[in-house]
């Protein structure tokens, strides 16, 4: 379509003196020339229209997903039910959600009229009806967590119809109305750029926002994982230093239990952060939780203070759970620890559980651990963000936050869920709700003291890269009677294979330099020589995950000696002569 200025050209190319024949045929062909110019000036402004609405609900979608990323990760619907109730304020929007991961409604809104859909897939934007559609997937650090979903609200039919009407006929009355148009349009096309300037300024700033977040947490996270490892390289240091200068059996006894004592509270903080960041692989174990914890009482009572009491009670009939016990002694042992600190004068920690049958017909039947104290008890602002990533009470240096965060984890990835009841002056219940697990609970695992030395030598090829660590497992290995040959890579690995084929077994390590990793090796190894039993150790988690996932035997760094012995004699069961070691 010709703009104003075009067509007052053409009107004075053919009326050079600007005035038009007084004829009514002309009239009436300039007035369908106006009329028809101005419903394609309609059609072309309701299309735009559509499109802008599209791109300004995809604007809202896309800062909607960015809010709600964290409150999806951790299934907060509390603070993802806060970010959707804030478009409320926007009068357009009828209908706002956000679905987690496997499209199921997590939180959100409608207005009268208006519903949201049960289960959510990300499509392109559509129209339903008057209504705009659009979706966006909810992702963090290219991991997608779930969607969200917006419906807005557009002008009707009959009010759009009835507004290009009106324009036409104001065309036909004047064309400089036109030109009044198009300034009108100007403007609309200015204050959308306005707009979308202002939501990309809103955008970034809280995508700043959301990393001076991250780096504020990561500072506390540092500062307290930062002191209690200096705490615990104190104890060694000084132990070593202390055990080189006395010759009291006795007291380089108690210095080397020192040392060790250390060096498993630092595997076990390690440990928290792996389990916190979800990284740490379980180990399911099928257990009863009464004989588990009642076996675990020595080390609580040593873990808290003599004015600090445990009271045990668990009903007959209690069903075993499924669950990695060493991440469920830790989270125990994290809950213990801060009911005794919320005890400053001492007090009782209740330890109890129960079946609670899921609803019929296909609900899942969980059991109900519950770990409650007499403590001070927490402020409601406080019980909201118990489980949060860093979140502490106590000052720096006095903890990192991790604990609650690991029991949350533990729960989560157990598939069942924890929750906290608190007062203030009341005292505090943690509540974990655990699965039940339809299989025999296996008979509780005895102390297996001292390693016992391999008979026969079985011959092992050490795959190490560190020098100080293939030092001391080879140092492990002598002393288990075992002969070993060392090489620094997975490649060096292969070549001795190749060259001498009298091994019994590989110990490897997984995260090595060079082309090659250890899960590599083994799945070379077990291609070539499926008959040679491959052991990979790491103290990566990702790896761990990896080797898991492949079936393979895992150590997990540090491990002790006896852990060793037991790993190998799971291949190398017997010796030479047939007889059972």
């Amino acid at each position: 379509m010709r703009p104003a200025s075009d067509m007052s050209a053409l009107v004075r190319r053919f009326w050079p003196e600007g005035r038009m024949p007084a004829s009514p045929l002309v009239a009436v062909g300039l007035a369908i020339v106006l009329l028809v110019a101005s419903l394609l000036l309609g059609l072309h402004n309701e299309r735009q229209h559509r499109e802008e609405k599209v791109r300004d609900v995809e604007i809202q979608a896309a800062i909607l997903a960015g809010s709600v990323a964290a409150p999806l990760a951790f299934d907060d619907t509390n603070a993802t039910s806060e970010y959707l109730g804030a478009l409320k304020a926007n009068p357009e929007i009828q209908a706002a959600g956000a679905y987690d991961i496997n499209g199921h409604f997590a939180a959100g809104y409608t207005r009268t009229g208006a519903k949201l859909p049960s289960s959510n897939r990300v499509g392109p934007a559509h129209f339903e009806g008057s209504d705009v559609v659009v979706t966006a997937v909810v992702a963090q650090n290219g991991t997608t967590l779930g969607s969200v979903y917006l419906r807005a609200a557009t002008e009707s039919w009959a009010r759009r119809a009835t507004r290009y009407v009106g324009i036409a006929i104001l065309l036909v009355m004047a064309s400089l109305l036109v030109a009044v148009l198009g300034i009108s349009y100007a403007s609309v096309s200015d204050a959308h750029r306005r707009l979308r300037a202002e939501a990309d300024g809103r955008e970034k700033a809280e995508e700043a926002l959301r990393q001076s977040q991250k780096m504020e947490a990561m500072g506390q996270l540092t500062g307290g994982v930062a002191h209690d490892f200096n705490n615990l390289l104190m104890v060694a240091s000084s132990g070593l230093d202390l055990m080189d200068r006395t010759d009291d059996l006795a007291r380089r006894e108690r210095l080397k239990q020192g040392i060790r004592q250390a060096i498993d509270r630092g595997a076990k903080l390690t440990q928290q952060l792996l389990t916190f960041a979800r990284r740490s692989p379980l180990k399911p174990e099928v257990v009863n939780l009464e004989r588990r914890i009642r076996g675990l009482q020595d080390l609580l009572d040593r873990s808290l203070r003599e004015d600090v009491t445990i009271d045990l009670s668990f009903p007959p009939g209690l069903w075993p759970v499924e669950v990695d016990v060493s991440q469920f002694e830790v989270a125990l042992l994290n809950i213990a620890l801060n009911a005794r600190d919320a005890m400053p004068d001492g007090g009782t920690i209740r330890m109890s559980a129960q079946n609670v049958p899921g609803p019929a017909p296909d609900g899942a039947d969980m059991v109900r651990l519950s770990i409650a104290d007499t403590g001070t008890g927490m402020a409601p602002e406080n019980i909201a963000k118990v489980f949060e990533p860093f979140f502490t009470t106590k000052g720096v240096g006095q903890g990192t936050g991790l604990g609650l965060s690991q029991v949350y984890g533990f729960a989560r990835s157990s598939g069942g869920d924890v929750n906290v009841e608190s007062e203030v002056g009341m005292g505090t219940t943690i509540v974990m709700l655990l699965p039940r697990s339809h299989k025999t609970a296996v008979a509780e695992i005895a102390d297996p003291g001292s390693p016992q030395p391999a008979r026969g030598r079985y011959r092992i090829l050490l795959v190490e890269d560190d020098d100080h660590v293939a030092d001391l497992v080879g140092e492990m290995l002598d002393e288990l009677g075992y002969e070993r040959v060392r090489v620094p890579s997975a490649a060096a690995a292969l070549e001795t294979l190749a060259a001498d084929a009298a091994f019994d077994l590989v110990f490897s390590d997984m995260v090595m330099p060079g082309a090659m990793s250890g899960l590599d090796l083994a799945r070379e190894i077990a291609r070539s020589r499926p008959a040679l039993p491959v052991v990979l150790t790491t103290g990566y988690s990702a790896a761990a995950a990896a080797a898991m996932a492949d079936g393979l035997e895992l150590l997990t760094k540090p491990y002790s000696i006896q852990a060793l012995a037991g790993t190998l004699r799971k291949f190398l069961g017997g010796d030479r002569s047939g007889n059972d070691r």
